[in-house]
């Protein structure tokens, strides 16, 4: 059905000053990578630009040396590729998660070539792109030449995930496993924050969340609900025991019936085992699951999302830290839009009240620098370990009162303080 080539075969494709998109997470095509890197060292082109989400695994075209011969522009700063972006080899491009795909649909990115991971080919020619259809669809479908890498532990995915193989100009072959991703450890703090976010959760209610430990930590307290639904651009392991207990069945959702919803998701092979011929999760493209008009649709929203720090109004920063970007905007405000428009929904920031050096993740005022990602006046509930206010509606002052109230004991007077000078002298808080 197909003639396969070498990797090093496949990258001759690539010119100077071609724009390139890679598959995204943890399919990720590495060998096809390398053999581009080898490429470019090799002085067969120059300025070539790379777009991709958040990639696992080592992404070398970040870096230094390759200055002039690659320039990564992400939608996304993911771990692999943080210190190359802070130090300016690499640079990121700042937009909505949903409109990832809108950049290449619409031609602001160009995409010269596509570099993809999926499935082995059905009898009927289909293959899936597996983990992660995010705006990789998008790129697949307007690219001039997509290179597909043929893997068997890519698993055969639904929904969007799927395409025939005629979208696909080259074909190599590969059967390395995909990166997982192993939990992180669930401290005390992250027990209290998911106990105080699983008190909002209602029963019937559709969710939204990332991984890590707060959305595992969350994840572990809704052993006790009932019919809950997932409509999410990401997910782990932590919801395939929710899955097992019955708990989540989307029963009572009103788009998607029964199915769980995501663009991408990162775990283990469990997780990827899950998904492989499921017809119980849809992955489909990010321009379905981050819309806003498409998720107000299902009750109960509850997307649940996580912040560097956020100020005494309610402005959150949840892609950089000062001047460094260390994140990206991604889907958070997709989903507090999304949230706050369903039916009887809860868009919820979860953090920690301190660093881990101690520092108050709720200040003052946002560090200089610092980026707004969701504004104030789409706020609605915060939580820490020390509970959960719901800021929407209220004023300066009541917003204050509350944040200071779930934050840290020991830099509570320091708020308050602070709090007292900026807002006047009717300002008093109750703790």
């Amino acid at each position: 059905m197909y003639t396969p080539v070498s990797f090093n075969e496949a990258v001759k494709v690539i010119k100077s000053n071609d724009h390139i998109v890679i598959h995204s997470v943890a399919c990720a095509p590495h060998k096809l990578i390398n053999a581009m890197v080898e490429r470019g060292q090799s002085g067969a082109f120059r300025n070539v630009k790379i777009h991709h989400l958040h990639t696992e695994g080592p992404a070398p075209y970040a870096g230094a040396e390759f200055e002039g011969i690659f320039q990564l522009e992400s939608f996304f700063v993911g771990h692999n590729v943080r210190k190359d972006t802070q130090a300016g080899y690499a640079d990121y491009i700042p937009v909505f998660l949903n409109e990832t795909q809108k950049l290449i649909r619409e031609g602001i990115i160009p995409v010269n070539v596509a570099m993809v991971q999926v499935s082995p080919p059905n009898k009927h020619g289909w293959v899936s792109l597996g983990t992660s259809v995010d705006a990789t669809l998008a790129a697949v479908e307007n690219a001039e030449t997509v290179i597909g890498v043929i893997n068997p532990k890519v698993p055969r995915a639904f929904g969007d995930a799927m395409i025939h193989m005629s979208h696909i100009d080259i074909f190599c072959e590969d059967d390395t496993p995909l990166t997982e991703a192993k939990p992180g450890t669930i401290t005390e703090t992250d027990r209290a924050i998911g106990r105080n976010v699983a008190a909002l959760v209602e029963d019937g209610a559709t969710l939204q969340m990332g991984i890590g430990a707060i959305p595992n930590a969350v994840l572990a307290e809704l052993v006790h609900h009932k019919n809950l639904g997932v409509h999410t651009e990401m997910f782990s392991d932590g919801l395939l025991p929710l899955v097992a207990k019955g708990v989540v069945n989307g029963a009572e959702k009103r788009i998607d019936r029964g199915k769980i919803v995501s663009t991408f998701l990162m775990g283990s092979k469990n997780l990827y085992d899950f998904i492989d011929d499921n017809p119980g999760v849809l992955m489909k493209d990010v321009g379905y699951t981050n819309s806003v008009d498409i998720i107000c649709k299902n009750p109960k929203v509850t997307s649940i999302n996580s912040a560097i720090q956020i100020d005494l109004t309610g402005q959150v920063c949840a892609d950089s830290i000062g001047t460094k970007f260390y994140s990206g905007v991604g889907g958070q405000i997709d989903f507090i839009r999304g949230a706050a428009s369903s039916d009887r929904g809860k868009p919820i920031i979860a953090l920690p009240s301190i660093t881990e050096k101690g520092v108050s993740k709720i200040a003052p005022v946002l560090n200089l620098g610092a980026g707004v990602v969701t504004t104030r006046a789409n706020i609605h509930w915060v939580v820490t370990e020390y509970g959960a206010v719901n800021l929407y509606g209220k004023s300066l002052q009541d917003r204050a009162k509350l944040l200071i109230s779930i934050s840290h004991p020991q830099h509570r007077e320091e708020l308050e303080i602070v709090a007292f000078e900026r807002f006047g002298p009717h300002f008093r808080f109750i703790g």
